[in-house]
Formats: structure tokens, sequence, C-alpha cells
């Protein structure tokens, strides 16, 4: 079967391998779609943390399932997605319910090959249900659900201002799950491009450019004063991160979807004046994903507004690169298999 593999930063290789062979907890999938996540640009660009090459990349996966052990309510032939976040189930978090923070987690395309694959194993208790979904929107599970999961861990009420950094396809799906918790959702970015993405596709009220706008003269008056209860970051952008901080409202939550390399700095005094809490929130658990297709089949959201790009299996170690060029205006790039 065909491969595509990161070799080395801003290099990809087609190769042949074997194809998977059923083992024992194991499924197998032919793959159908595969999403073009931060992570996957992030590799290419050499700057992903906790990497190494050559690594197979892809982890917004949707696919026929056509082998399986120990799945009891899957069908061969049916539509599927996959977790793609491999947890021991023994460590704390795990005994936790958090599967998504695992202490030795390894997560598919970055920590282990991933599905740039023609056909892909997995654990088959990994495997999620497509109920009816098309391909197209079961390839956006994953990257909504990391959205749904920043909610959650915020726990957004109705009514409050929530502000989301980044309107990247993580800080879109942020918006999404924060306007469906009920909230008035802030959009914070330096691109003129994707904040009107942000007010014609996806209705959300307020917008900020904070490449000509003063941020927090901007936001006094949208909150008359009161400042955002929740701040999510989904830039991962140092810069972006520090200057939130002082964004927040007294007794605000601060989530950082978002992930940098750096030392995080802000003011204690400030931060501690204003009891505010800070919290990071990584991938997202089955419930997340569960939300995320009840929404799409209840029609709360339209996921299919985020493809803006298509290319087929074959021409993607060629066309990956174009990915990276903001003229290009990518906010989703969906690859086509088979």
């Amino acid at each position: 079967m065909k491969t595509l593999v990161c070799i080395t930063p801003g290099n990809f290789k087609y190769e042949g391998k074997l194809m998977p062979q059923p083992e024992q907890g194991m499924a197998i999938i032919k793959i159908k779609r595969i999403g073009i996540c931060g992570t996957d640009l992030h590799a290419f660009q050499g700057n992903q943390p906790f990497f190494t090459y050559p690594r197979i990349l892809g982890h917004e996966l949707a696919g026929e399932l056509i082998s399986t052990d120990d799945a009891p309510d899957f069908q061969i032939s049916e539509s599927v997605t996959v977790i793609p976040y491999y947890h021991c189930g023994k460590c704390i978090a795990c005994r936790g319910g958090n599967t998504n923070c695992c202490a030795v987690m390894k997560v598919l395309g970055v920590h282990q090959d991933g599905g740039m694959v023609e056909y892909l194993s997995v654990p088959a208790h990994l495997l999620v249900h497509g109920d009816g979904l098309s391909f197209d929107q079961l390839a956006l599970v994953e990257p909504l659900a990391i959205g749904a999961h920043g909610v959650r861990r915020a726990d957004v009420k109705p009514s409050e201002f929530v502000l989301v950094v980044g309107a990247g396809p993580i800080g879109l799906g942020v918006m999404e799950f924060a306007r469906i918790a009920g909230a008035k959702v802030i959009a914070l970015d330096i691109h003129a491009g994707r904040l009107a993405f942000c007010k014609e596709k996806l209705q959300v009220e307020y917008l900020i450019n904070s490449s000509i706008e003063n941020v927090f003269e901007k936001l006094q008056e949208i909150t008359s004063g009161d400042m955002p209860t929740v701040i999510i970051d989904a830039t991962g952008s140092l810069k972006a991160i520090e200057n939130s901080f002082q964004y927040l409202a007294h007794g605000g939550r601060f989530v950082l979807v978002g992930l940098q390399k750096e030392a995080i700095s802000f003011s204690h005094p400030e931060f501690h004046k204003r009891e505010a809490t800070l919290m990071s929130s990584r991938n997202a658990t089955r419930a997340d994903f569960e939300h995320v297709i009840r929404s799409m089949k209840n029609n709360l959201l339209n996921p299919l507004n985020y493809i803006t790009h298509r290319v087929n299996f074959d021409q993607l170690g060629d066309k990956f690169e174009s990915f990276l060029n903001p003229a290009n205006e990518v906010i989703k790039a969906m690859v086509l298999l088979h």
C-alpha cells in the first residue's frame, strides 16, 4: 500500500508498505479522508513539540471499517472515525477518566505513525461510529472535539462573554461550541479574512482585529467594562497568550488550547487580584467526540464550511507546502483517498 512519510522537516516521500494484518484487539480502516491540521503543518516545518522523524502524519481521519477484533458493536463496511489518542488505561489520569491527558500518551501521527496511508490498523476500542455522517464530516470530528473539550474545560455558561484568541480551525471549533453553550462569542485575530469567515460562516457577532484595533478598549466596549469571563487561546503564540492575561475579567477563567514551546510569563499580582483560573486543555475524550457528532446531526453547526481546499492523496506530497502560504487562505485542507 502507498504511504506518505515526512522524512525530515520540509521533506515528504511516498513509500510502499505492507498491508496491516488482523491482530487481537485491533481494527483495520480503509482510509477515505484525512484532514490536515496545525500539528501536521508544524511537523512539516520542524517546530512541533514532542516530535521525531521520519513520521507518517495524519490523525483527522475517516474511513471504512474492513476488519476488527473485540469491537462487537461495529459492523464491517460501516463508516467510522477514530480517537487518535492512544492511552494506557492504567495511569492516574486514565483511572480518573481523563484519558485525553494520559501520562504516557501516544498520539497517532505525532508520537507514532499516523493516517497518511491507504489502510490503517488502530486499537478497536478507539473506533467511533459514523452514525450516518459523511466521510468529510467524520474527518472533522476530531478537530472540533478539541474545541468542544476546551469549552467544557472552561465550563462556559449561557450569556457570558467568551473571547476566543485565534481564528484558525481549532479556534473556529471553540467558537462553535461556545456558541452552542449559549455564550456571547468574541473572535480575536490578526487576519481580516479569518475574521470575515467568522462573521459570514459562523455568525460570530463580535470581531476584533488586533493588528489595527486596540484590543483592551474594544473588549471594554463590547462587555460594558466587565471584560470576558472566559478567554480561550487557540493560537499557541507566546505573545498572544501573554497579552491575553490583561483581558481577563475578575473571577475569570483562561484556557490554553494552543501549545507553544516557551515558558509563559505574567503578572502574579494582576492574576491574583482577579482570583483567576489558568488551565490547559489537551486533546479530547470520547464524550467530546460524541457531543460533536450529536451537534452535527442536529444541525447545530456545519463542519463543511471549514473545507476550503481538497487534494488527492497522490498529489499531497507536492501540494502540502502550499497550505502554509497565508495567501492561499486555507482553513481546512481535506485529502481524498480511494
